[in-house]
């Protein structure tokens, strides 16, 4: 196999298996893709940056980057380690997580597959329609859409979370405090 050849065949076991599940109960796979891709072989490891995206079904997370990290599997014949599934992602810098329900901007976030949580950081805006909701670190259940924002949103008096919602207006998973 060629060089090219060995690391396109790594690049599409690091995209993941459907399992992962940036979109909550979508067998659909993972697409990433981005201006440039470097494998590390020994880290299991991808990054994947310039205007980096990841698809599943309706779902999209886009950063300046994307790392993705698999689990190690076990040695090969021949003593070298192989990498499996998917194990996380991670989105650095304005970072995009857009659902058919909700519309989240952040700093930084971190995809943890066995977990199907994501969690955003930074200075998060969740949208839901008319509902605006902010803070610093958002927790999202991608599997069942329950959410939790900590504290962190600018103005006046102390730092906690703060939200925008329009009464008449049903609320998306994004703009509701468990």
């Amino acid at each position: 196999m060629t060089k090219l050849a060995a690391v396109a065949a790594l690049a599409l076991g690091l995209a993941g298996p459907a399992a992962a599940q940036i979109a909550g109960g979508s067998d659909a796979p993972v697409d990433i893709t981005a201006d440039a891709l470097e494998v590390v072989n020994n880290q299991c490891m991808s990054i994947w940056s310039g205007s980096a995206e990841a698809l599943q079904d309706r779902t999209r997370l886009r950063a300046d980057t994307i790392k993705t990290y698999s689990k190690k599997a076990p040695g090969k014949a021949n003593g070298q380690g192989a990498c499996g599934a998917l194990d996380r992602m991670e989105a650095i810098g304005n970072v995009y997580y857009v659902t058919p329900q909700q519309k989240v901007r952040g700093d930084n976030a971190v995809y943890d597959v066995g977990a199907e949580r994501i969690v955003i950081t930074g200075d998060v805006v969740a949208v839901s329609g008319q509902n605006v909701i902010r803070g610093s670190r958002l927790v999202v259940n991608s599997a069942t859409g329950d959410a939790q924002m900590e504290a962190g949103a600018k103005g006046p008096g102390k730092a906690r979370p703060r939200a925008v919602i329009y009464p008449n207006q049903k609320a998306g998973p994004a703009a509701s405090r468990r």
